[in-house]
C-alpha cells in the first residue's frame, strides 16, 4: 500500500500536478526515491516521451506492453534499468544531476541498510530497514508487469486501458485510470474518477477496454480451454496412444 500510494504521487509530480511549486516537487520527488528505492528524476523522463509518443518505436517506457505477460514479467528487471539508462541521455543537465543525486543517496541507504543487518540484525529497527529494502526491491521488479503492460497491452483502438472496479481504484491509488490519463495528464490523480464519468458519458468507445477481466470474460475463457483440451483428447487418433499399441 505504501508503494502504491507513493508512486502515485511520484507519478503526479513528474506532471506536476500535486499542487506544489518547482522546488517542492523536486524535493518531494528525491524524498520518494530514498523511499522507494528507485531515481524518480530518470524515471520522469522516459516517463514524458512515453507520453509524447505512447507505445511508439522510441517508447522504452511502452516496450513491455507489446510483449507477452510471461515476457513482461520476467523482463521487468532488465526493463527498470534500460529506464534509467534511456531516462539519464534524455534528461536535461540540472535532471540528470538530480537522478545521479538520487542514485547515491539510495546507494548510501544500501549500505546503511547492510551495515545494520550485520551489526543490528536482531533489532526490530535493523529488521524493519531490511524488510522495507526488500519489498522496494521487489515492488520496483513488479511495475512493468502491472503499470505498463497491465494498462497498455492489446490496445488496438484506444492508447490505454481503464478501470471501473471502485474497491480496485481505491487499493490502485486511481492509478488505472490510465486512458483518462493519457488524455489529459495534468489532472490530478484525485479527479480522474469524475473525469471518468464524463468520458463514459461523451466517449464510451475510449473507455470500453478494462484492466481486469470481467467475472464473465474469465469464466467463458475457462471454458474454452477447457473444451480445446476435452476437443484434443477426444479426436486423437487411438492408434497413437502406446499402451493401446502395447496391448492390442
Amino acid at each position: 500500500m505504501f508503494f502504491a500510494a507513493a508512486f502515485r504521487q511520484a507519478h503526479d509530480g513528474y506532471h506536476h500536478s500535486l499542487g506544489a511549486g518547482r522546488r517542492l516537487t523536486t524535493a518531494i520527488l528525491l524524498l520518494l526515491s530514498v523511499l522507494l528505492m528507485t531515481s524518480l528524476h530518470s524515471i520522469r523522463a522516459t516517463h514524458m516521451a512515453h507520453h509524447r509518443d505512447p507505445l511508439g518505436d522510441h517508447d522504452v517506457e511502452g516496450c513491455l506492453a507489446k510483449a507477452s505477460w510471461q515476457q513482461a514479467l520476467l523482463g521487468s528487471i532488465t526493463y527498470r534499468l534500460a529506464i534509467y539508462c534511456q531516462g539519464l541521455r534524455l534528461s536535461s543537465r540540472r535532471y540528470r544531476m538530480l537522478a545521479w543525486l538520487e542514485f547515491g543517496l539510495i546507494a548510501l541507504v544500501i549500505m546503511g541498510v547492510l551495515m545494520m543487518s550485520v551489526f543490528a540484525a536482531s533489532t526490530v529497527l535493523g529488521q524493519a530497514v531490511l524488510y522495507h529494502l526488500v519489498v522496494m526491491m521487489l515492488a520496483n521488479a513488479s511495475v512493468g508487469i502491472i503499470a505498463v503492460w497491465g494498462v497498455h497491452h492489446d490496445c488496438d483502438e484506444t492508447i490505454a486501458r481503464t478501470e471501473r472496479n471502485p474497491l480496485v481504484n481505491l487499493l490502485t491509488f486511481n492509478l488505472l485510470y490510465h486512458v483518462e490519463h493519457h488524455l489529459f495528464p495534468a489532472i490530478p490523480s484525485n479527479h480522474l474518477p469524475t473525469l471518468a464519468k464524463r468520458l463514459d458519458a461523451a466517449a464510451s468507445h475510449l473507455t470500453n477496454a478494462p484492466v481486469l477481466p470481467s467475472r464473465a470474460t474469465v469464466i467463458k475463457r475457462m471454458k474454452h480451454r477447457w473444451s480445446a483440451i476435452k476437443d484434443k483428447y477426444q479426436n486423437s487418433d487411438d492408434s497413437e496412444c502406446l499402451i493401446r499399441k502395447r496391448f492390442a
